[in-house]
């Protein structure tokens, strides 16, 4: 990674110049570009792959929001109040409930303009509620993939006439004495260096999932997780924000996921775990309440022999894989195994026969009733498993940090020291998320959640702290 720093603007030549710079063309990138070229502003965004996509087009693209015409128009009763109360209880309140609730009334107004505005595909998903959300609120491109609502928004700028300036690294912001943002230096491959000057600048380069000293300071027992985000996300806006002054939090958080099809590396849907199916170690046994969420379970898979787990499950959950893509694309490569009974199935997976035996008879009474499960699972509202069964081979892995600059519900940045900066605004994995301080506090769809909502505050703001 070239090394990024803060330097003065006095003396600086910039050979280009724009009324908002945006750094990081992904989900957050794009809404705050979309946002702010809608109020009227000049907007770029600087990109340092040779084509955007980002952490966004690497998810499974739901976006959770409340209110919505979408969710109206099939029956669910939702509102800003519910859902800030599911996204606190999973942080166990370990956030700002301020943010939090900025973001959940953004949150609707945002997605239907996106539709409205911008045409982008947004429906309601339907079919299975993920744990934490108290009613269905994801919302997501027909594929419901998020390289589907990535290349949605990339045609959506085109549209808009918005200029994005690929291959090109950031790597220098340049301040005034009074921490008022100037201009930032961007290095193309070639080694060719470009010298831009803003009037506002707005953070959406995401966190540092893919820098491994920062995950080594900070989140060290995922040092040898699968990492599952963008190899460019190497913490830029955090480095900067330390070298500005800028207030930080939650440096420790992190969205991870306990089912990464192994060795395939494709994502395979919690949905599965939250319909009804079950985790295993290679003993045939479970070893925690697969409700509780798959960002925390990243780490209780790594903590298993080897790393490794499997997700069992039968034909009818099976069948509701088969509506995601990468799913679907799992089953093609063979990740998905499928037996005519039990002991065929752990014979084919190398599992102990008795155990799993055991784990699912065990299932059969903590849903009747007669004991409960010790990891705390409620099996009273899904049937048993029924053959055939079904099972992949999965590992624990981290997709993005939730830490980050702490920002204000106009998505501008803070300093340590109290004031806010005049003209520097971040938003999705660039910004503290509201996850709090560990892997546990990530509720479903909280990424691209900070992603689209904060991205469209901040280009809104900046275009309005604009000279007339």
């Amino acid at each position: 990674m070239v090394g990024v720093d803060v330097q003065t603007a006095d003396g600086v030549l910039f050979e280009s110049s724009t009324e908002i710079l945006i750094i990081g063309a992904g989900a957050c990138g794009h809404t705050a570009a979309l946002a702010a070229n809608d109020a009227g502003a000049e907007v770029l965004m600087v990109e340092r792959d040779p084509v955007p996509s980002g952490s966004t087009a690497l998810s499974s693209g739901m976006i959770p929001a409340c209110g919505t015409r979408f969710q109206s128009a099939k029956g669910v009763n939702d509102d800003v109040e519910r859902f800030a109360a599911d996204i606190l209880k999973k942080a166990r309140n370990e956030t700002d409930p301020e943010m939090v609730r900025a973001v959940c009334r953004e949150a609707g107004p945002a997605l239907e303009w996106l539709v409205d505005e911008h045409g982008i595909e947004l429906d309601l998903v339907e079919g299975f509620l993920y744990p934490g959300h108290s009613c269905l609120r994801m919302h997501a491109t027909p594929e419901m993939t998020g390289a589907e609502f990535m290349a949605q928004l990339i045609s959506a700028a085109e549209r808009s006439g918005i200029h994005t300036l690929c291959d090109a690294l950031a790597t220098t912001l340049f301040t005034g004495d009074d921490a008022h943002i100037h201009g930032v230096k961007i290095i193309r491959p070639d080694g060719q260096i470009e010298q831009i000057e803003c009037e506002a600048l707005i953070l959406a380069c995401n966190g540092y999932g893919g820098n491994k000293e920062l995950i080594a300071q900070h989140i060290p027992d995922m040092m040898d997780a699968l990492y599952f985000g963008h190899a460019g996300n190497q913490g830029e806006a955090i480095l900067w924000g330390e070298a500005l002054g800028a207030a930080i939090a939650d440096l420790g958080a992190f969205q991870g996921h306990g089912s990464v099809a192994s060795p395939e590396g494709i994502l395979i849907t919690w949905a599965l775990m939250s319909e009804g199916g079950i985790m295993v170690n290679s003993s045939g046994t479970r070893f925690s309440n697969e409700n509780e969420g798959y960002s925390e379970h990243g780490r209780r898979v790594m903590a298993q022999p080897n790393g490794i787990a499997w997700c069992v499950f039968d034909r009818r959950l099976h069948q509701l894989g088969m509506t995601f893509p990468d799913y679907r694309e799992a089953d093609a490569l063979g990740a998905v195994r499928q037996a005519s009974s039990l002991s065929d199935l752990a014979n084919l997976c190398k599992l102990p026969q008795d155990a799993l035996h055991q784990t699912l008879v065990s299932m059969s009474d903590f849903r009747a009733g007669k004991e409960a499960d010790p990891h705390g699972r409620d099996f009273t509202t899904i049937p048993d498993l029924q053959p055939p069964f079904y099972a992949i081979r999965v590992t624990g892995a981290s997709f993005h940090t939730q830490g980050g600059l702490i920002v204000d519900p106009r998505a501008r940045v803070q300093s340590e020291r109290g004031p806010l900066f005049d003209n520097l605004f971040a938003g999705g994995g660039a910004a503290r998320g509201l996850s709090g301080p560990s892997d546990w506090g990530y509720l479903s769809g909280n990424g691209l959640l900070t992603a689209v909502t904060l991205g469209r505050i901040a280009g809104r703001e900046a275009a309005a702290m604009l000279s007339p």
